[in-house]
């Protein structure tokens, strides 16, 4: 099992398959929404309390690793 598919699932049975927080129902597009909206990590999970704060951050360094894992050299 690699480090993402113990944070996030999918399931057709589940939203029609869309990424979610493992153990939730909650999409991990959420999170990016509500931070692209300049919500708070904070006000997500006030939001979602299903999410835990290590299970958001998990997930927010595993989008960082995959960004820079892209970059380019300049």
């Amino acid at each position: 099992m690699s480090r993402s598919d113990a944070l996030i699932t999918t399931s057709p049975d589940r939203l029609g398959g869309t990424p979610v927080f493992a153990g939730t129902r909650v999409p991990v597009q959420t999170l990016i929404d509500y931070l692209e909206g300049g919500d708070t990590l904070e006000a997500f999970l006030d939001d979602f309390p299903a999410v835990t704060r290590d299970h958001a951050i998990a997930i927010l360094e595993l989008a960082k690793s995959a960004l820079l894992s892209k970059a380019v050299a300049a």
